[in-house]
């Protein structure tokens, strides 16, 4: 390291390749070095605050209590990541406890239940209870195909296939299969508005690997694909049913090229960042690639990211080397039937994992 000196004597600078000059720097100088720092600070300043208002909830009138929430997530990334458990009820939180001492920050749900056996209901008081506790809240909906009637079968509905026509016939308004698909969304934002009545913001992730093969909304890339899905949904969700609760959470899958079990490039797939508040992917088999990291995180342009299902847990070299990931959600059981002991505690050890009573966002 250089040196700097306000006496008539050499003074080294990097810059000038450590070529040595005699200058009597005196009051003008330091004049000039309080004008530069003055300056960097008014930088440093803009910076923050021009940051503050890119990254603002993509819906303006986004209650109190989603600000604060995402706000807290930016505070974080880069820094530090959320634990998270998924699962109706309690008991994978409890697995959790078990295994590693502590309870995982993020509680996930899933509306998959929610037609006539009234499942969404439960979904609803297990979120207020857990939110109470301290829990972030993150939800989820496998919704089944719009022709099929509830309860739906995952293999025979949320898994089942889509013809051209039908997904066009979906995705345009005041046709027979876009008034069931109406019904369907408007029964979710009933117990979502339950939750804002109860002021619980929610990591809201619809139509989820989208990117992926498996389910009757995935594999349709491009503005008429599962983009117009996404953002019929946020119209009817913020503007039509004014809720204001919901962090817009758009959770692919991690690039696969898996016969018959494929899942492609994240960007034909992502509706664009006037419509969504965090990225994220779903990593199972231990896939955490570089490459695909390095994908979202441009994709991301600075945007909150997530790993939003994970089965096998990412290494600490992994989480190294993916710094800005700002929670992960072990699916269900996969916290003790994929991921050794040793796993757990080596993610929940870490100073940069932030569990159940770590720090209070709210």
């Amino acid at each position: 390291m250089g040196y700097l000196s306000f006496k008539k004597q050499d003074v080294y600078c990097p810059k000038n390749k450590g070529l040595a000059f005699t200058e009597n720097i005196g009051i003008n100088h330091t004049v000039y070095f309080i004008r530069i720092n003055a300056l960097l600070a008014l930088l440093v300043f803009l910076s923050i605050n021009l940051s503050a208002q890119s990254f603002a909830p993509v819906n303006k009138n986004a209650t109190p209590e989603a600000k604060n929430l995402l706000k807290y997530l930016y505070s974080i990334s880069g820094k530090s990541i959320l634990s998270g458990e998924h699962g109706g009820g309690n008991r994978f939180l409890d697995s959790t406890k078990s295994i590693s001492g502590k309870y995982p920050a993020v509680w996930g749900s899933d509306f998959i239940w929610s037609g006539a056996d009234g499942g969404g209901q439960k979904v609803v008081n297990e979120a207020i209870a857990n939110y109470k506790k301290g829990y972030i809240i993150a939800l989820m909906y496998h919704q089944g195909r719009p022709m099929d009637n509830p309860p739906y079968g995952f293999k025979e509905s949320v898994q089942a296939k889509v013809t051209d026509e039908e997904w066009t016939q979906i995705t345009t308004p005041n046709t027979e299969l876009n008034k069931k698909w109406l019904a369907q969304v408007d029964t979710i934002a009933h117990y979502l508005k339950e939750l804002q009545d109860a002021h619980v913001p929610v990591l809201w992730r619809p139509y989820h690997e989208m990117n992926g093969v498996w389910f009757w909304w995935g594999n349709r890339p491009g503005k008429n694909g599962v983009q117009k899905l996404w953002t019929m949904m946020y119209d009817r969700f913020v503007n039509y049913h004014h809720l204001n609760n919901l962090l817009w959470v758009w959770g692919a899958n991690g690039p696969r090229d898996i016969p018959q079990d494929e899942a492609y490039s994240y960007k034909g797939f992502y509706p664009g960042a006037k419509y969504v508040d965090v990225l994220g992917t779903d990593i199972y088999h231990s896939d955490y690639e570089q490459k695909d990291y390095n994908e979202l995180l441009e994709l991301a342009n600075g945007k909150v990211m997530a790993l939003t299902e994970v089965g096998e847990l990412p290494k600490p070299e992994i989480l190294a080397a993916q710094p800005r990931w700002a929670w992960f959600m072990v699916w269900t059981d996969f916290i003790w039937k994929y991921n050794t002991r040793a796993q757990v505690n080596a993610i929940y050890s870490r100073p940069e994992t932030i569990s159940l009573g770590d720090q209070k966002w709210y």
